[in-house]
């Protein structure tokens, strides 16, 4: 008999817990503070969107291009071609 009470006792309040946690979370005052939140996440990004200070571009020409022509008796390898020769 005690063990029927003590199943019955659980299955109340699993069954309790789940009734009120859907209750809270579908209510209209979780809904508004749900909105309210998200609106005030918006606003702090536009606030900081605005005071964000923009670094200038100086990349320009940071690449030099090299002439081939500097040491002629290099070898040129590829990758592909020494391992099909290796076979």
């Amino acid at each position: 008999m005690l063990k029927e009470l003590k199943y019955l006792l659980y299955l109340l309040v699993i069954t309790l817990f789940f009734f009120l946690s859907l209750k809270y979370y579908f209510s209209d005052d979780n809904k508004k503070n749900s909105y309210r939140s998200y609106k005030q996440v918006d606003e702090k990004i536009i606030n900081y969107s605005q005071n964000i200070i923009l670094l200038k571009s100086d990349t320009v020409d940071i690449v030099e291009y090299v002439e081939k022509t500097i040491d002629k008796n290099k070898k040129n390898y590829n990758f592909w071609k020494l391992i099909n020769n290796n076979e």
